[in-house]
């Protein structure tokens, strides 16, 4: 397939068109030089675009690189310093880019947040959560009751850690709601739906009382670990669907 052709292939299930708030350029970000001509037959996936995603992506023969966290945010960016670094990265290596950011959390049943509830087990999840008027999460029932750190445990990948739990609500958890990445502050969210818990990637110093006050449970799994999900999703769906040659790379953050 050529790159416009996937493109229109992304398109027809993250319908990037229903999140006109987002100010990240979802879609073809860098194009390659003939994109209605060139085949792509190998696809990287990752959380970032950056120089290093961008260099082991053309390592690993690939003509493309599908990521959450985009180079361009809606503004106009000048060309130098380390962002000079970046696009150099894929323009040297006729390396296209593709970015999906919010259209990839909420996504049912191929995004970050669809796919956590997955993985722990929530039974019949619907939309939660909203940032700019979009919803991005999502919300549900446990099909059976959950600790906290069995919560985190399932959360996450093999071998991963979360990098903060706060058991301030009910031992046994029944009801969750899941927002990746930087939504801490959307604690006030899960509050006001009476969750038991909360799961996200990050929380911060000025969370920490409100969530204690309120009684609730919060994990803050990792911005990064909490969205190679939706990623890897998309991944397998290419590989199933399209048969195409796909590579993830992982480089965590920590943060």
């Amino acid at each position: 397939m050529t790159l416009n052709e996937l493109d229109n292939y992304f398109r027809s299930f993250l319908h990037p068109e229903n999140f006109t708030s987002d100010p990240s350029r979802n879609g073809i970000q860098i194009q390659n030089q003939k994109p209605d001509e060139t085949p792509v037959t190998k696809i990287a996936f990752a959380v970032d675009a950056c120089e290093a995603t961008a260099l082991k992506a053309h390592e690993e023969g690939a003509q493309l690189l599908f990521v959450h966290h985009g180079l361009f945010w809606g503004g106009c960016e000048v060309l130098n310093g380390n962002f000079y670094k970046r696009v150099n990265a894929f323009m040297k290596n006729d390396l296209a880019l593709y970015a999906c950011h919010i259209p990839l959390d909420a996504n049912n049943p191929y995004g970050n947040n669809y796919g956590l509830a997955a993985r722990i087990g929530l039974k019949n999840p619907e939309p939660f959560g909203f940032w700019r008027g979009m919803p991005i999460g999502c919300k549900g029932q446990l099909e059976k009751p959950l600790t906290v750190e069995e919560l985190a445990e399932k959360a996450l990948n093999p071998g991963e850690k979360p990098l903060h739990i706060l058991s301030f609500g009910k031992k046994l958890i029944k009801s969750v709601g899941v927002i990746s990445g930087g939504a801490g502050e959307d604690v006030e969210q899960a509050v006001a739906e009476k969750l038991d818990a909360y799961i996200t990637g990050e929380v911060g110093h000025e969370q920490f009382y409100y969530v204690k006050e309120c009684g609730i449970n919060l994990i803050a799994g990792g911005h990064y670990q909490t969205e190679t999900v939706g990623v890897n999703l998309i991944k397998e769906k290419v590989e199933k669907e399209l048969g195409l040659e796909t590579v993830f790379i992982d480089i965590p953050t920590g943060l």
